[in-house]
């Protein structure tokens, strides 16, 4: 995956992460190790000093926020991405690229992975045969049982995974495009339509470690409703019908 960020499109991946959001350079390579499904994982070397070369550049700059740095794309860091809006386009086609090889490569794995279960279970039924058991019958089933779990559990886990690649790089090139063509509202909406998705993965991955009750429930969902009602009368300006 490494050379697709070679000859400095990496410093142009970094521009188009930033232009989505403000990040520090942790949540840059955890975002980075998402979208390339453990893949590619850049080190905090090969990210910091990028992101400080970006910065000595006028293109990002940053503010320490609870003691991190977090960096913004600056006007000048906009421009330069928008005039390399076609070498853009030409990286998310690569980058789509290699994610269509990493698919192939997770439909090999969940191959061998049938492969390797229907190894195991036929020589579990060679030990049941040779050992003579009378137990024999149920351990076979209870073995034939458990590796049938495993393996839909192993499909099901790459099939997921597969789909969020590709849910993932539809989503990305989708607003490249917009951002690259569309007008000055429909870009506001697409940032929009960004931070609603980075505050609904938030939320979620704050819950799974979460001990939730009825209570708790109770009162996200207030939260919930009295921020939708002052997003609609203070920024969209809307009665709500």
């Amino acid at each position: 995956m490494s050379p697709v960020f070679g000859h400095g499109r990496l410093r142009l991946y970094l521009l188009k992460l930033l232009e989505e959001s403000p990040r520090h350079g942790y949540e840059v390579i955890r975002l980075l190790q998402d979208r390339f499904l453990g893949v590619y994982s850049p080190s905090p070397g090969t990210i910091y000093p990028r992101l400080a070369r970006l910065e000595a550049d006028g293109l990002v700059t940053h503010e320490v926020v609870k003691g991190k740095k977090v960096y913004s794309l600056t006007d000048k860091g906009r421009e330069e991405l928008e005039r390399r809006m076609d070498e853009l386009a030409e990286l998310e086609e690569e980058l789509s690229a290699s994610a269509q090889e990493f698919a192939r490569g997770v439909q090999e794995d969940v191959r061998q992975t049938v492969r390797s279960l229907r190894e195991e279970l036929t020589q579990a039924a060679r030990t049941m045969r040779d050992q003579g058991k009378a137990t024999s019958k149920d351990a076979w089933k209870e073995t034939t049982e458990r590796q049938k779990d495993e393996w839909k559990r192993q499909k099901e886990y790459w099939r997921e995974q597969k789909r969020a690649w590709k849910e993932e790089w539809r989503r990305n090139w989708e607003d490249a495009w917009k951002t690259a063509t569309g007008t000055r509202e429909d870009v506001a909406r697409l940032k929009l339509e960004r931070l609603l998705r980075t505050f609904v993965e938030d939320v979620r991955a704050a819950a799974t470690t979460a001990r939730l009750d009825d209570d708790d429930l109770a009162a996200a969902q207030t939260l919930m409703e009295e921020t939708r009602e002052r997003l609609r009368a203070e920024v969209f300006r809307t009665d709500g019908s």
